[in-house]
């Protein structure tokens, strides 16, 4: 897990991993999809009608049923950003990942697939060092998206209010060729008594998703009395 102080850079490290090996962001590349959505003009407001469920009864019993973007973001529906990702279309796409320098940049899985781990497929990699500083240059205003979008995503990453802060953020998880759940991951910032610190948070291991990224994340920002 990495923190990084937004106002001065500096950063703190959690655990024994290195911090520049490229993973799959699974669904927290729900971030980037949904802000250059936003900015493209393909989305507009959280609560706009944006998933139509095609009927096909999946796992997850909240995606089986049409959804605004904010439940779609919400329950990390993936075929309702699989679906954002075809609208962005390829070109698109790629023009913004290298625009933003989004870890290797490698969407070559498919326009719908790139960051969804499976066998034999390689996805995009982004290390967890990397995903923290690119949240950092965001809340900076160094990449170019407009205010406005980088308002309505925000409101999506919205978590939790506490008195001590607000906690913001996007979980992924992804599995082995087994199908077991074998990575967790949470990026996101928080804001607390006029602080922003961003964060980006990996666990490895059988049976570990993204709720024990969170969980971590969650004790560690308390501790340092960034959310109560």
């Amino acid at each position: 897990m990495i923190i990084i102080d937004c106002s001065n850079g500096k950063i703190e490290r959690f655990g024994s991993k290195p911090f520049s090996e490229g993973l799959p962001p699974c669904s927290t590349f729900k971030i980037w999809n949904t802000l250059i959505a936003i900015e493209l003009g393909i989305l507009k407001s959280p609560d706009e009608a944006f998933y139509k469920w095609d009927g096909l009864e999946r796992s997850i019993p909240a995606w089986n049923k049409d959804l605004s973007l904010r439940e779609a973001f919400q329950s990390s529906c993936v075929p309702a950003f699989q679906d954002l990702a075809r609208k962005i279309g390829k070109e698109r796409m790629q023009s913004w990942i290298d625009r933003i320098g989004y870890g290797d940049k490698d969407i070559s899985a498919g326009i719908d697939a790139f960051w969804l781990p499976a066998p034999g497929r390689k996805t995009i990699l982004i290390s967890p060092m990397e995903q923290a500083l690119l949240m950092r240059k965001l809340l900076k205003g160094e990449l170019p998206f407009s205010e406005s979008s980088i308002s309505v995503l925000k409101e999506l990453m919205l978590i939790e209010k506490t008195e001590g802060g607000d906690l913001y953020g996007k979980t992924g998880s992804g599995t082995d060729a087994r199908g077991i759940f074998t990575l967790g991951l949470f990026v996101g910032f928080v804001e607390s008594k006029g602080k922003k610190c961003v964060f980006a948070c990996c666990v490895s291991g059988e049976n570990v998703m993204s709720k024990q990224a969170r969980s971590m994340v969650e004790s560690i920002l308390k501790k340092d009395k960034l959310l109560k």
